[in-house]
């Protein structure tokens, strides 16, 4: 089994050449921090809209390193909200609009790769959220009717046991949500691809090139100095890397498990021949997708967090997390106990104090930032780019009006209670999932304690 090597992603398709660092000092209309998904889709739609803007993206190691080469590949239209907090200065009808924009991303991200020939394995499918306990059916349901209450009605609804089974065969599922019009893609060539899109419509993208500093007008660099009137971070779970940033977003660990290429009898005993992105309602959530090649990929928190804000090695993950992702891939998918583990990584995602993504842009300063995803960022990256693009350009759009623009929120605590915290709610999370365990428990309380501890809910 391979372990870290950045993801099976990469694995999958080889490491990218390195592009040039930063050589000496440099200018630019917009100096971009970050070469993942926000940052390339930020970059992508200011030269869609201003060919003459003159763009220059700035990464510490290769675009893609983080957590757009590495994520579930789920393309869902969903982001990290909290309806009570996106309506605090907003109305109903903004956050009804948030919402109805972020299920437009599927359709858009589509486009852009169909246009730009961009071969990321896209597949339009459904996700499926398993409900396997009594427990789990309860917050199944109330997810379905939030979700319609704010403006999903025609594309997420409830299924029963019987329907589960006909899609694909979880031991002792009880029913599930269903998500319309969402995609399964293979992350790293995405954002491969996304990159080279971004190159050949004329934006400079530097790598090898740690940002040491910013500020109004200028970033400073290992390589050189970059003046810019307008600077935009977009350094998601790598926020907590930059100097004075270190409780900004917090960054949370999840780890992924990839099988072996499954033979035809094994895929005949679990099902899943449409493919759905799939994950469970426990408290402790697990996200899966079969591959293009038929393997099965299972991502869960395993350790999430490492004391002060602390990164993994190049995606290696510890021997726990990858027991447990193991045990979720046999309780689930019990035909592929026979398995091969070929790979496990892992990588960071943000998040911020209220557990809710942002995006905005200071027009004193000329300094911007999103990120935040909390693990759902495939497509809220593009929505976080297109309004980047909007807000450094200036124009009055419904994108900048969205209730997620300019919102600021109060830092994590520090050491040690940042820690405390996080590993408080997992383990509070974990046990309450073995209580639901239990033959006819309800939702455990313990689940709500640990949401409340962080933020979270």
């Amino acid at each position: 089994m391979k372990i870290g090597d950045v993801s099976f992603w990469y694995g999958d398709i080889g490491l990218p050449y390195r592009r040039r660092a930063l050589d000496g000092d440099a200018t630019a209309d917009v100096a971009i921090i970050g070469a993942g998904y926000t940052g390339l889709w930020a970059a992508w739609y200011l030269k869609a809209a201003n060919p003459a803007l003159d763009v220059l993206v700035i990464e510490k190691d290769f675009a893609g390193f983080g957590a757009s080469g590495r994520n579930g590949g789920w393309l869902t239209g969903g982001f990290a909200w909290n309806h009570r907090r996106y309506l605090e200065g907003s109305s109903e009808h903004q956050v009804r609009a948030m919402v109805e924009a972020m299920g437009g991303t599927v359709d858009e991200v589509i486009r852009v790769a169909e246009t730009q020939g961009i071969d990321a394995d896209i597949q339009r499918t459904d996700e499926l959220m398993v409900a396997t306990k009594p427990a789990q059916l309860a917050r199944m349901r109330a997810e379905v009717a939030h979700r319609r209450h704010w403006g999903e009605e025609e594309r997420v609804y409830e299924i029963g046991a019987d329907e589960v089974a006909r899609r694909v065969r979880i031991p002792g599922a009880l029913g599930a949500m269903v998500v319309a019009n969402v995609a399964r893609i293979q992350p790293a060539k995405l954002v491969r691809g996304l990159a080279a899109a971004v190159e050949r419509a004329g934006v400079r993208i530097v790598e090898g090139t740690t940002v040491t500093g910013y500020d109004k007008g200028l970033v400073t660099t290992d390589r050189g100095q970059v003046r810019a009137p307008v600077i935009l971070r977009c350094t998601e779970g790598f926020t907590a890397g930059l100097p004075g940033r270190k409780r900004e977003w917090l960054p949370l660990n999840s780890a992924q498990i990839a099988t072996e290429p499954l033979p035809p009898e094994v895929w005949e005993k679990i099902g899943w021949q449409g493919h759905e992105i799939l994950g469970d309602f426990a408290n402790a959530y697990c996200y899966c997708q079969r591959t293009r090649e038929g393997r099965i990929t299972v991502g869960a928190r395993g350790v999430p967090y490492r004391f002060g804000s602390n990164l993994d090695v190049d995606g290696a993950p510890d021997a726990e997390t990858v027991r447990r992702l193991v045990a979720i891939l046999h309780r689930h998918f019990p035909a592929a106990r026979g398995a091969r583990i070929d790979h496990a990584w892992c990588g960071v995602l943000g998040v911020p104090r209220d557990w809710c993504a942002t995006v905005g842009l200071d027009p004193a300063t000329g300094l911007g930032w999103a990120g935040g995803y909390v693990g759902v960022g495939v497509s809220t990256s593009n929505l976080a780019g297109r309004t980047l693009a909007d807000l450094v350009l200036g124009r009055n759009t419904d994108l900048v009006h969205l209730p997620w623009v300019n919102r600021r929120v109060k830092e994590w605590e520090a050491e040690p209670f940042r820690w405390l915290g996080v590993t408080g709610m997992y383990a509070l999370l974990n046990a309450a999932d073995r209580r639901e365990d239990r033959p006819g428990a309800g939702p455990s309380r313990l689940a709500g304690l640990g949401n409340w501890l962080t933020g979270r809910s």
